[in-house]
């Protein structure tokens, strides 16, 4: 059977979009540049203060995905919907990007996810999400051949907040190392650490090969103030620390040694949202086609880089094409 580069598991969520102003953010309590959890009450009622909306699949794991295929990467997706509008929404979403998707969504209970994604001019995102039927995925939705045939399974710390996901988070960690196959971990949020912050650390010394985290993140799992110090803290820890810095760039440590790459330049930045998914799909291509850290980095850094140049969490622009141009 067909080997996959990477088989990415995570929350299977609508994205809905919508700009909004600082104002809208303090009416209604939201922390600009957090993400929150809410309930479905909650879901509805800021749904509707909203103005004009984009909704398309999202959820951290699910835009790395879909980057990686617009690249070229044979991927799939694991991730739990139930069989309502939304739901379908999602699954022809993932689907038409390329991305082999195939868990069977959930008959009855929660509603599909939805996170409600408010863009400030500063092109900061505040994220609202209701998880819904993303709560219901476990062990049972997993693939164990097609994890067997993955070089990487990829997924995102949000995971660790569902008791199904996290068992299915363990088990395909498990699968994949008995396989000898590489597990790929993303922090996803600093509120997320925080949570789990003793489990992540197990977690990045024991089973997971590449690790993703942004400067906050990073900082936040080893409890102190700057990137040196939580450079130094990871260094071995995991084959691969891949730490993002916004318009710094990004640092790669690989056991000793260490690369930094620079922000791809911009003409303007429009929204944020997805910088750090595209950032990882770029890498992960990279890795998956036996190209150097340094250089799966920049690659990384092209895919943010036209992420945030426009509204969304998806690329507009043939990846694998301008991927193509800017290495030349």
């Amino acid at each position: 059977m067909q080997e996959i580069d990477v088989t990415a598991i995570g929350n299977a969520i609508v994205d809905v979009l919508a700009h909004a102003d600082d104002a809208f953010l303090d009416e209604h309590s939201l922390t600009k540049g957090s993400m929150a959890l809410i309930d479905e009450n909650q879901a509805h009622a800021l749904y509707e203060r909203m103005g004009q909306a984009v909704e398309c699949s999202g959820g951290s794991a699910g835009n790395t995905a879909a980057g990686l295929a617009g690249l070229g990467a044979r991927t799939a997706y694991v991730g739990k919907v139930k069989n309502d509008q939304l739901g379908e929404v999602f699954a022809h979403d993932i689907r038409a990007v390329g991305v082999d998707f195939d868990t069977l969504p959930a008959k009855d209970g929660p509603a599909t996810a939805r996170c409600l994604i408010l863009v400030t001019p500063d092109a900061q995102r505040t994220m609202n999400t209701y998880l819904g039927a993303c709560r219901e995925l476990g062990p049972n939705d997993l693939d164990a051949e097609r994890i067997r045939r993955s070089k990487v399974t990829y997924m995102e710390g949000y995971l660790w907040d569902p008791p199904g996901a996290k068992q299915a988070f363990l088990e395909a960690s498990r699968i994949a190392e008995a396989a000898g196959r590489k597990t790929s971990l993303s922090l996803s949020d600093p509120f997320c650490v925080e949570r789990h912050r003793e489990d992540f650390l197990d977690l990045v010394e024991h089973h997971v090969d590449l690790l993703f985290a942004n400067e906050e993140e990073i900082c936040s799992l080893y409890q102190v103030p700057d990137i040196e110090q939580a450079a130094a803290a990871v260094r071995g820890h995991c084959e691969l620390a891949i730490l993002t810095r916004s318009e710094k760039g990004a640092l790669v440590l690989n056991g000793e040694q260490s690369f930094e790459v620079a922000a791809e330049p911009i003409e303007r930045l429009v929204d944020t949202t997805g910088a750090g998914d595209l950032f990882a799909a770029g890498f992960l291509y990279g890795y998956t086609q036996g190209r150097p850290p340094a250089e799966a980095a920049r690659i990384g850094a092209i895919c943010a880089a036209e992420v945030i140049g426009h509204f969304g969490a998806r690329p507009d622009a043939d990846l694998a094409a301008l991927v193509a141009q800017r290495l030349g």
